[in-house]
């Protein structure tokens, strides 16, 4: 015996795999000054994992200056040594 919707036709069984709204959202500034200011608050001398996160796709999305500024504006070379990126 089959488990249930075994004899439904295949494409009826498939599941979605489109993105969720979510993702197709561009991180702003803003929201990455929010996510960094939060870890921080969450996780105290440990949010380096999760800050280093942000920075990555700030980095990626808005571009390497960007990410430097928020590094030099939270001090994170210092509190979590997460350095600048040098660029030319």
């Amino acid at each position: 015996m089959q488990p249930a919707g075994w004899d439904a036709p295949l494409n009826a069984r498939m599941v979605s795999l489109q993105k969720p709204a979510w993702a197709e959202r561009r991180m702003t500034i803003d929201d990455a000054r929010q996510r960094i200011q939060s870890a921080i608050v969450q996780f105290g001398d440990h949010a380096a994992p999760m800050i280093d996160l942000v920075i990555g796709e700030v980095r990626s999305g808005l571009g390497q200056e960007t990410a430097n500024d928020l590094i030099a504006e939270f001090d994170l070379e210092l509190r979590f040594g997460i350095a600048p990126t040098e660029f030319e």
